[in-house]
């Protein structure tokens, strides 16, 4: 009866609690839109606010060197995407957002980290591709920035090693290829392995066997002899 009569509220106080939960959610989510129509001032739009102000500074400097490769390098970071986008599309949906108005001769280079998922694309101008082939900028988004992202959430690490890698290449020098894999030591554990776990089962049924090998005579003499 308790639980009756105050069933119509707590559905409400539910309905409530899943309306409010999707609203932040929506809220959280961003489309190229929701970005002003011109190139922002800074070249660093953290978004996710994942940054530090040294880690900032650091990368706003890294960012401006690109300026002698005659090309406008910047960094997005975004807490998550709106309903229908990718992270590459969204990138470039950017680039023509801000190249409607922006100098032709002075295209963009976009490095977006979605911190959600924890992923990162690299994205550019057209006019870009003889020096930063598509390969390139897919390899470094899904490697070389992806990887610091994955294993510890180090957002400024992911950027550095992505422009590093960039940068390399535009300097002439050759691509130095995503990172190779790290070699995690063996954490010990009280877990069997597999080869540990057929050598117990057999032991095991060697000690079955000579068990009934030695009741199974006992018992058939026991049985024959009364």
């Amino acid at each position: 009866m308790f639980l009756n009569r105050f069933k119509p509220i707590l559905l409400s106080l539910v309905a409530l609690g899943l309306a409010l939960g999707l609203g932040v959610q929506a809220a959280m989510a961003i489309a190229p839109a929701d970005f002003s129509a011109q190139r922002p001032e800074n070249r660093i739009v953290d978004e996710a606010d994942v940054l530090s102000r040294s880690s900032r500074a650091e990368l706003e400097r890294r960012l401006e060197d690109f300026g002698a490769y005659r090309l406008d390098a910047r960094l997005v970071t975004l807490r998550r995407l709106d309903y229908g986008f990718t992270l590459d599309g969204f990138g470039r949906d950017l680039i023509d957002q801000w190249t409607v108005d922006g100098d032709p001769s002075n295209p963009l280079l976009l490095l977006l980290i979605e911190t959600q998922n924890k992923r990162a694309v690299v994205v550019a101008d057209p006019t870009l591709k003889t020096q930063l082939p598509d390969s390139l900028l897919s390899s470094t988004g899904r490697t070389t920035m992806a990887i610091p992202l994955r294993e510890g959430e180090r957002f400024r690490q992911s950027s550095l090693d992505g422009l590093n890698r960039l940068s390399t290449v535009l300097n002439g020098g050759e691509d130095p290829g995503p990172p190779e894999d790290m070699v995690r030591p063996t954490i010990p554990t009280n877990i069997p392995t597999q080869e540990e776990t057929q050598s117990s089962n057999a032991t095991t049924w060697i000690i079955v066997l000579l068990v009934l090998g030695t009741i199974i005579p006992m018992a058939t003499w026991w049985v024959f002899s009364r």
